[in-house]
Formats: C-alpha cells, structure tokens, sequence
C-alpha cells in the first residue's frame, strides 16, 4: 500500500493532517490512515479511542466550513480511518488557507484554484460571472445566426435566451466571448516542417469571436489537409486528415477549456498530423474513460455549449469524442487522446501520409498508392497526361526520393518508396 492523490498516511496525530482534510473537502474524498508509517508499516496507535476524539476536535475546530468526514478504528491493527468526503460548501479553509492534493503531497491552492472553488461553492460557472463591459457587439454572430439558422436578426431577446445576462442584467463572460472583441485568449496554430524548428505558417486568433476563431481554424485546415481531386469529369474533395474530426476536436477545445486562465489553445500541424492541446484538462466530474468513451457528466461552460449546439457545431450530449473516432473507421491510423490535469491533448492523423511537393506530382503519388507498380504509360493514361509531362514528374520524384524505379527501357515501372 502506498500514499496517493486520495490516501495519506500518518504516523501520529498531529495538526498536519489538517491540511490534507481541507485538500479532499475541495478537491475529492480521500482517506488519511492514522498509526501508518510512510512506507506503509503498520505501527498503530496506543490510545484509539482518544486518537478519534483528538482528531474529531481538530477538524471541528480548525476547518471551516466544516466538512463532512467519518472515522472508524481497526481494534486488531490499531489504525484509524478517516475518511473525508468532497464538499458542497467550497473552500473548505484551515487557517484561512484552501488546499489541495498534488501526487502525495498537499499544497495550497493558487488564486485561479480558490476563484474556482469558491464559484463551486456558489453553484456558479467562470462564464456566468459579469464581464465589465456592457459595449459588446455581436456583428458575428448574428451573421452566424443568419447563415444557420436563418434568423433574420439578432435582438435583445435572443441574446437572453442564449443567456448572455447575469443576475444584474450585465452581459457576462459567455457574452464576451461572442462578442466581436472581448480581452481573451484564443487559439494559435502553426504549421510545421519535418521538425518543430520549421515554421512554414502561424496564425494567433485572439480577441475576437470563439465563433470566428473557429472559422478561421477550419479555413487554415482547409489551405494545408485537403485538395481537389478529379476522376474522369467529375472533381471531388479529398482529406488528408479528416474535415469532420477536426471541426469536432476544436469545437471541443473552445467549449470545454478553462476561460479564467490565459493559455492558448495550441493547433500544431504537421504533414502526417494534427495535434490539438486544450487548457484545463477535463471538467469536473468527469473521468478520463467517460470522457474517451463520449460522456459528459458536467459541462464547464455550459452557456458557451448550448450556442455551439444551437448553431449545429457540436451534440449537446457528449457525442463529439465518438464523431471524431466514426470519422477514421476503417483506417490504418487511428486518433489518440491525452489527459493530464491541465490540458486535454487530441493527436488526428494522416489518413496517408502527406508529401511535399507540387499537386501534379502529388497527383502521381495518388496513383502509385496501395503498392501499385507501374509503368510511365499507364501512370499518363490514368492522369490524361502527355508522356512527356509524366516522365518529367517522375524523375523529379525519383531524384527527391518519393518512388523508387525497376528496370530498364519500356519495361521501367514505377512505385512508392
């Protein structure tokens, strides 16, 4: 048995067990054993029935509010059990201090940490709370409105019923955050080379519309993982990485990320990848697997997900981690998700991988996949080409080391290397 996030060990009883008390009223249950060495020897307690009053007092006296909490006593071991249950009443204080767990050990929250807890308490969320500015325009979104949903403009009503007004009649952060410029961050993406030390393209949205964020991410997808396609007459789009699954990982990041604190969420790019990182790991409540399985038991920006579900942008109920998994059925490569307790990390892949290089010679490439080997004229017939644009690609491919060439004169034939 070992010490974790949820169970302390303690030797004796002694005020330092108070903090870790205040720790697992704000944060989640856990259990402190008394008369337990810190490797985990059993040592006991010679006085157990004074040891429980001992501590009863402590916490009664020193935590405030006061928490809910149980102790029971093993007669055979010597070694009390406290278990302190999460709270309602948030934060939970000892001497005038919240706390929190950190791996084995108890630290004291930070400012965020305690604006949250005591928003909790409250039964509030950060998006609900005044923004300080009643000058907010919404050009945006009501073109957003317009173009989905039809409406022919947007009023004061529309405005209350996507609940963009706090108890006062202010607009709050929600509103903000649709606003046409608010004071938040946003998302910034980069386009990658090989390596993280190649920058081919960046672009930073902050300051405006999440709606409009959104739209510009997608646009920048659009520049790099797709391109038209066309077989015999008829010209189709094709996915390097997959349009719906994208549009769903970002969606979830704007909706699900922490707004009361300044990091961006980050879209790198890279030819054979996406990798999407979002700030604030999940939303209270909700568990690593329910959240890789596709349920959301607590939305932490409820108000910022009913205006994305209204505008058909995500399913209200959690469906978004399932749609983005639907969209690579059959592949090879397959999304992989990430969950720390600050970020949530998406990594979509390529469905091939992707090649640097002109479209005529990517066109070729098209060709050659699914191991095909073939021949200069066949690649021409297939593409329409003259021979002489087709023998120039392939050669400009086989010099940079794309295809690889067999034999000699009209018996050469091409594949991918």
């Amino acid at each position: 048995m070992k010490e974790g996030r949820n169970l302390e060990f303690k030797q004796e009883v002694t005020n330092t067990f108070l903090k870790t008390v205040s720790a697992f009223a704000n944060f989640g249950m856990g259990k402190i054993l008394f008369g337990v060495d810190d490797n985990g020897n059993s040592v006991g307690i010679d006085d157990v029935d004074n040891a429980c009053l001992v501590i009863e007092n402590k916490i009664n006296d020193s935590i405030r509010p006061k928490p809910e909490y149980s102790i029971s006593i093993n007669n055979k071991t010597k070694i009390i059990t406290l278990d302190v249950f999460e709270g309602k009443d948030k934060p939970y204080f000892y001497k005038g201090k919240a706390y929190r767990r950190s791996d084995t050990a108890t630290i004291e929250t930070d400012h965020v940490e305690l604006k949250r807890l005591v928003l909790e308490g409250s039964n509030l969320h950060f998006e609900e709370l005044a923004c300080g500015s009643n000058q907010l325009t919404f050009d945006y979104l009501e073109k957003k409105l317009k173009e989905i949903l039809g409406v022919s403009k947007l009023t004061d009503d529309i405005l209350r019923t996507f609940g963009f007004y706090n108890g006062e009649k202010q607009y709050n952060i929600a509103a903000a955050l649709f606003a046409d410029e608010n004071k938040n961050s946003g998302i910034d993406m980069a386009r990658f080379g090989n390596s993280i030390s190649e920058i081919m393209d960046r672009e930073t949205y902050s300051g405006i519309s999440v709606l409009k964020q959104y739209d510009m991410a997608v646009a920048m997808y659009e520049r790099y993982y797709q391109y038209d396609k066309i077989d015999g007459i008829e010209r189709r789009k094709v996915d390097i990485i997959p349009e719906k699954a994208f549009r769903e990982a970002v969606a979830n990041a704007l909706v699900h990320r922490t707004w009361d604190n300044n990091p961006y969420i980050r879209i790198s790019m890279f030819p054979d990848r996406i990798e999407i990182a979002s700030p604030g790991g999940l939303p209270k409540g909700l568990t690593k697997e329910e959240y890789i399985n596709g349920f959301i038991s607590d939305l932490r920006n409820p108000i910022v997900a009913n205006v994305f579900f209204r505008l058909h942008l995500i399913e209200m109920f959690g469906t978004g981690i399932k749609r983005i998994k639907e969209a690579y059925n059959g592949a090879t490569r397959q999304p992989s998700f990430e969950v720390t307790d600050n970020a949530v990390f998406v990594v979509l892949p390529a469905f091939t991988t992707t090649y640097e290089i002109t479209t005529d010679n990517k066109k070729v490439m098209e060709v050659l996949e699914d191991g095909m080997r073939l021949s200069s004229s066949e690649i021409a017939d297939k593409l329409d080409w003259s021979k002489s644009k087709t023998i120039r690609a392939l050669n400009t491919l086989h010099t940079s080391g794309y295809i690889k060439r067999k034999g000699n004169g009209r018996g050469t034939t091409y594949s991918i290397n």
